[in-house]
């Protein structure tokens, strides 16, 4: 009897260590195959990437979390989810400074197919050689032009530029030309302005302080061969002088009332057909389209890139880039970044490509084809100028400008000087002791 009782002890143990072990292995194998948690930065499209994530388990039985932080929240949302001990093992970064801020967790992804399949591999958030964040969507801006309007300049008898298409102007000196003589004619053109008003309202002065001023700045980072100065010399002051004194001398508003004009009045005004040429991104088409009375035909909508006076204006391409970097948790487990690599994979060049065109994103990868790529006019022209091989994009480099208080002092003073109250010298200079001074705060 003792006897049988020792046995049943024993095979009840031994049938315990066998379901240990059972579950043991199941869980290891769990472990092998990962997962993913991603940090979405956009709360947009929140509900699409939801539907990304079901898709993708579903289709592989890899585990996909997305999680989205509040508008102007994700830094903080970042901070207190990756504490965690079931972190996001796929985040973003906004550029260089992000990477700064995060390049602890930023694994190295030089290597990946992802970093081999991007179009421009400089867009890259790169340091030391290596890469640490990959662009996922990308974006451009330029001088938008109406080509109705300029056709309709073209075709007129006694015009003087002796352009006959928008093909022929390939750098500032022939703009410049051309706008100078359409703004001579605007009552015959039906305008009240070639250039739309240069909107300098509080906040809206973005398009200069920060996207007009990256041209210069992308030049002398070129010139140094760098990505970043502690010391900038506003070496191409005078370039961005030329395009700046062009738009407020052929605008639609005397420069006495831009201090009121907004980024929507400017768009409107471009929408209405009361202006040729706008600058402004891809995102505009919607302002375009969207506005009340709109008489710009879609087909009519064309880009054209920001030309200053450079020695190579006519190899350059539109302002291409973009501040939305994926970037995978180098502290996770290599079974969640593997998993995260996969789904990242799919996402731009397996079957989530579909996925991703939802989103309505401009793909940096060329593995998608136009068809793959949203469709509405301007869209299509930043498409059409990436796979120009023949012109070379101006990267985004304002992801590097040392702080928006810089930014919101460079635009006053810009207001200033287009209404008389600065001289250009006192620009220059403001703008140069500005940016050492706030990349020194910044290095504090």
């Amino acid at each position: 009897m003792k006897m049988k009782k020792i046995m049943a002890v024993l095979l009840s143990t031994a049938m315990v260590a066998t379901l240990m072990v059972g579950c043991g292995s199941k869980k290891s194998s769990d472990d092998a195959k990962g997962k993913v948690y991603y940090l979405n930065f956009k709360p947009e499209v929140a509900e699409q990437w939801t539907k990304i994530a079901k898709a993708y388990t579903k289709e592989t039985g890899v585990e996909v979390k997305v999680e989205t932080a509040a508008s102007g929240q994700y830094e903080t949302k970042l901070k207190s989810e990756i504490a965690k001990t079931d972190a996001p093992t796929m985040f973003q970064i906004n550029g260089p400074v992000g990477l700064e801020s995060w390049k602890d967790y930023c694994a190295d992804l030089t290597d990946s197919d992802l970093y081999k399949n991007l179009s421009d591999q400089n867009m890259a958030v790169k340091k030391d050689g290596k890469v640490y964040g990959i662009p996922y969507v990308v974006e451009g801006y330029g001088i938008i032009y109406n080509k109705a309007i300029m056709d309709k300049y073209f075709a007129l008898s006694d015009q003087k530029s002796g352009i006959k298409s928008t093909d022929e102007i390939k750098d500032f000196a022939t703009l410049k030309k051309v706008a100078d003589d359409m703004q001579s004619k605007k009552t015959e053109l039906g305008i009240k302005g070639v250039f739309s008003s240069t909107s300098f309202a509080p906040g809206e002065d973005w398009r200069w302080q920060t996207h007009l001023a990256n041209l210069p700045v992308y030049y002398e980072y070129k010139d140094a061969n760098v990505s970043d100065m502690k010391d900038l010399t506003f070496k191409y002051n005078k370039e961005f002088k030329n395009i700046f004194d062009l738009y407020l001398d052929d605008s639609t508003t005397k420069a006495g009332l831009l201090g009121s004009k907004t980024v929507e009045d400017s768009m409107a005004e471009f929408a209405l057909g009361q202006s040729a040429m706008v600058q402004n991104g891809n995102w505009g088409w919607s302002q375009v389209s969207g506005t009340k009375g709109n008489v710009v035909k879609a087909e009519d909508v064309k880009f054209m890139p920001i030309y200053t006076g450079m020695p190579d204006d006519a190899k350059q391409g539109l302002c291409i880039g973009t501040e939305n970097y994926w970037c995978i948790n180098a502290k996770a487990s290599k079974a969640d970044q593997k998993a995260t690599m996969d789904f990242m994979n799919w996402l731009t060049s397996g079957k989530g490509k579909s996925q991703m065109t939802k989103l309505g994103f401009i793909s940096p990868f060329k593995t998608f084809t136009d068809a793959e790529q949203p469709d509405d006019p301007l869209a299509k022209e930043v498409v059409s100028y990436m796979n120009n091989k023949d012109l070379t994009s101006v990267s985004w480099n304002f992801t590097t400008f040392p702080s928006q208080a810089f930014k919101d002092a460079f635009g006053q003073n810009l207001l200033k000087y287009a209404q008389g109250q600065m001289k250009w010298n006192t620009v220059v200079k403001d703008m140069v002791a500005d940016w050492a001074k706030e990349k020194a705060a910044a290095a504090e």
